[in-house]
C-alpha cells in the first residue's frame, strides 16, 4: 500500500498507536493534525502545549498541522483543514476512536466533505489488549487529564503503565475511551527519541455551564 494519510492527532496513546498500525500496514503517513483551543497554545482537550505537539511532529519525522477553534467551529474548521491537505495529496485520515459509534460517524462524515478516507485501525479491538499492545511496543506516556467524575487528582500527573491500569477503580476504562483520562506520549519505537518535557503543575477546572460544569484535573506539560 502506498496511500498517503494524515493522523487525527491528540498527542496521546490512542491516536500514537492507531499511526503506529498504519506505519505497520504500509500507509505513507506524512502528517499529524491536531485542533487547539481558542488561545492556539494548547490542545483542545488534552491541554498539552502546542510546542510540545510539534516535538512530537519531529521525533516522528511528520508535519505538524494545526487548527485553532472553539467547539462551536470545530467541525468548519476541522473540515477546511482536510480540503487543504486533500488538495497536498492526502487520500486518508486515520483517528484513533475504538468503538464509539458517534465518534466514527462524525469522522466518515468530516472526511467525506473533503474527498478523503476516513480509516479506524483500532476499532472494535478489546480495550485491555490494545493499552497491553501499546506498552509491550514500548510506547511511553504520561497521564495529563483526568474526569473528575470518575478519577480524583491522584489518577493525573503520572506515568500511564500496568500499575496505573491496575489501580483503575472498577467502571473506568483502561483506554479511558469514554473521557475518563487523556495521556501524552512522549516515546516509543516510532520515535527517533524521547520528546523533552516538564510539568507547569496541576490545575482544576470546571467546565462553563453549558458544558455542565464539570470537574476535570490537568497536569500542564510544556516543553523543556
Amino acid at each position: 500500500m502506498n496511500n498517503k494519510a494524515l493522523v487525527s492527532w491528540s498527542g496521546g496513546k490512542d491516536s500514537c498507536l492507531a499511526l503506529w498500525r498504519a506505519q505497520k500496514l504500509g500507509i505513507t503517513v506524512t502528517h499529524l493534525l491536531t485542533a487547539l483551543d481558542e488561545s492556539g497554545l494548547k490542545t483542545r482537550s488534552h491541554g498539552v502545549s502546542k510546542s510540545l505537539i510539534h516535538s512530537q511532529g519531529q521525533s516522528l519525522g511528520l508535519h505538524n498541522e494545526f487548527i485553532s477553534a472553539s467547539w462551536q467551529d470545530y467541525e468548519q474548521e476541522f473540515i477546511a483543514k482536510l480540503i487543504q491537505l486533500h488538495h497536498e495529496g492526502i487520500t486518508q485520515a486515520i483517528f484513533g476512536d475504538i468503538d464509539l459509534m458517534a465518534h466514527r460517524e462524525w469522522e466518515e462524515k468530516v472526511c467525506s466533505a473533503a474527498n478523503i478516507v476516513a480509516m479506524l485501525p483500532l476499532w472494535n479491538e478489546n480495550r485491555l489488549a490494545l493499552v497491553t499492545e501499546f506498552l509491550d511496543a514500548g510506547f511511553k506516556a504520561r497521564v495529563t487529564c483526568v474526569d473528575g467524575r470518575f478519577l480524583d487528582e491522584s489518577f493525573v500527573g503520572v506515568e500511564f503503565d500496568a500499575q496505573y491500569i491496575a489501580r483503575l477503580p472498577e467502571g473506568v476504562d483502561a483506554c479511558g475511551e469514554n473521557g475518563e483520562f487523556h495521556t501524552f506520549v512522549y516515546d516509543g519505537p516510532n520515535f527517533s527519541g524521547p520528546v523533552k518535557w516538564k510539568s507547569l503543575g496541576k490545575q482544576k477546572y470546571i467546565s462553563p455551564p453549558e458544558y455542565g460544569e464539570q470537574t476535570f484535573y490537568f497536569d500542564l506539560l510544556d516543553s523543556v
